[in-house]
């Protein structure tokens, strides 16, 4: 999975790659010319004390050392550029597969998962990709480089190589082979890091208001001790990796200056040979331990590749259309006949051959007991899901072949629980339209009985916004979200229980001028408190994802046990009349 990935992502950066490739082997070759050099200047310069040899071949090992250095530079910063953009692509990908997700999508990784991978799992694969142009590409051309010229320069002593090489690749694939399966649970045990964080930081006031303080604590110490538990392990196998490859490297270096010194002595091979040789065995094993530092990354970034995957592997439920309905005839007719929607692998559907018309000019209110299914109904026009039976119709055209950017400038959804975005009160208005005017603006917060608290802000229409709108009120963030929609003026207005935070004369006073600003829309109210439907053309019952009833207030209230047992828990039977 990480070499499908990076061979995606590195396509468009093959000429770079190349040039570094050629700058790391031009590189690598002068660092392996060097000890040869260096060891003629030992049997040929200092051996019979000829200085200008020592001079000249002096010289020679300087310029070659520069043009190691410019090689090296050079192939670190197109190495650096080229994982800086893998990075950012890949990040790019992500941030773009997770924005074609459904509700349903995101529901199933989850929103801490999501972040962690579009973050530390990119950065671990990131990282190895780095590594990789600065490290690892010159570690084959340096190890083999090195045993060639340390055969040239003697064959019996090279022995020691063919016993070196092995016990390094067995001891490095040994751990390895453990780290992988303990990189996978330490980033599982990261995103439930994630998870805790967020729910703590977003239900700061909760946990609060319950003194739950020293639970959380509890709750977040236990996920972090897990956590450190888990990088402990894999740290003290990674631990285990460098001692054991000096511990080699030293045993081999003793090895070859105890049977150096024998061939020396026998007359088989020169000093400098052998000062050769050292720097060629040490240049061989340098190239090893770089190779296992390499080996150290891998297991995590495979990991966080495979993760990284499942993510753009998934696809959408929500499938853009391939000839997409661009041009709606009439304005503002909703129409659901017989929709369904049931989740991957339940045993029972949300909702059931629901039916449902909406005219413009007209408001039609959706109530029902809790779990009724009347956001999931709401959600299946705008394509926050998409209906798995029958269908939904806007301006009689099946939704699911409409241009996205048509439906979204068509129907205008004020969800259950508004979210405003980190900014200003003026940037979460024209969300929407980007083009609004300032009067526009203002226009639409008086509709939605949000231009008082927003003229006593400091700055107005500039005022910040915090992340969430956790620095305005419940019921300050719903009218600022319907005005976000008015602003859009839609054709269909789509209203999720966004009354429920307002007192009864806001809601009355929001009601009457939305009546007013709407009046030649069509517009769908979803509700819990029965005042804020019971002036509605029509009125549909659901129970248990079943339409129970069609038709107006006091025809329910005939005729329909379900709403009039809604409606007598919360008016009197007077005043339900």
């Amino acid at each position: 999975m990480l070499i499908r990935l990076l061979r995606t992502f590195l396509r468009p950066y093959r000429k770079p790659i190349v040039l570094l490739v050629l700058l790391q082997f031009l590189q690598t070759c002068a660092t392996l010319y060097l000890p040869t050099l260096n060891a003629d200047i030992i049997d040929n310069g200092v051996v019979h004390g000829d200085t200008g040899y020592i001079l000249g071949y002096g010289a020679l090992m300087i310029g070659i050392s520069l043009a190691q250095v410019v090689c090296n530079v050079g192939a670190v910063y197109y190495g650096a550029r080229t994982a800086s953009a893998l990075g950012r692509d890949v990040r790019a990908a992500v941030f773009d597969r997770v924005q074609s997700f459904s509700a349903r999508e995101v529901g199933h990784f989850g929103a801490p998962s999501l972040i962690t991978r579009t973050t530390n799992d990119v950065q671990q694969v990131q990282m190895l990709a780095l590594m990789t142009f600065t490290l690892m590409v010159s570690a084959p051309i340096m190890c083999v480089g090195g045993i060639v010229l340390a055969l040239g320069l003697d064959v019996p002593l090279s022995g020691v190589l063919v016993a070196v090489v092995p016990v390094l690749g067995i001891c490095v694939t040994l751990i390895v082979r453990r780290l992988r399966p303990l990189f996978r649970t330490m980033q599982e045990r990261l995103d439930t890091v994630n998870r805790v964080l967020r729910e703590q930081i977003s239900g700061n006031r909760v946990i609060r208001a319950f003194v739950r303080d020293e639970y959380e604590q509890q709750r977040f110490r236990k996920a972090n001790a897990e956590l450190t538990d888990m990088a402990m392990g894999t740290g003290n196998l990674l631990a285990l990796m460098f001692p054991i490859v000096m511990t080699v490297v030293n045993l081999s270096s003793l090895a070859v200056v105890w049977f150096g010194a024998h061939r020396i002595d026998s007359g088989g091979m020169q000093i400098g040979d052998l000062t050769a040789f050292l720097a060629y065995l040490m240049q061989i094993v340098m190239s090893v331990m770089m190779a296992t530092f390499m080996f150290m990354m891998v297991p995590r970034a495979e990991v966080c590749a495979e993760r990284i995957q499942e993510v753009l592997d998934t696809s959408s439920s929500v499938v853009p259309p391939t000839a997409p309905v661009t041009r709606l005839r009439r304005h503002g007719h909703l129409e659901i006949r017989d929709a369904g929607f049931r989740y991957p692998g339940a045993e029972e559907p949300v909702l059931r051959n629901i039916g449902l018309v909406a005219r413009p000019g007209e408001t039609t209110a959706v109530i029902g007991s809790t779990g009724s299914g009347k956001s999931t109904l709401l959600g299946l026009v705008p394509r926050l899901f998409d209906a798995t039976d029958g269908e939904v119709l806007v301006d009689g055209v099946d939704v699911r072949t409409i241009d996205p950017k048509v439906l979204a400038r068509t129907v205008g959804l004020v969800p259950q629980k508004p979210y405003l975005f980190a900014g200003t009160v003026a940037t979460n208005l024209r969300y929407g339209n980007p083009d609004a005017t300032d009067e526009e603006l203002w226009h639409a917060l008086e509709v939605a009985q949000a231009r008082d608290f927003v003229e006593r802000l400091e700055g107005g229409l500039n005022a910040p916004i915090a992340q969430g709108g956790t620095n305005v009120s419940g019921g300050q963030r719903q009218r600022l979200a319907i005005a976000r929609t008015l602003v859009q003026r839609p054709e269909i207005y789509l209203f999720d229980d966004s009354f429920s935070a307002l007192d009864y004369a806001t809601d009355a006073a929001l009601r009457a001028a939305l009546a007013a600003e709407t009046a030649e829309a069509t517009v769908v109210i979803v509700a819990q408190r029965v005042a804020t439907i019971r002036d509605a053309d029509r009125i549909v019952v659901l129970d248990e994802g079943l339409v129970v009833g069609t038709g107006r207030h006091h025809e329910l209230m005939a005729d329909n046990e379900t709403y009039r047992e809604i409606v007598l828990s919360q008016l009197t039977e007077a005043e339900a009349a």
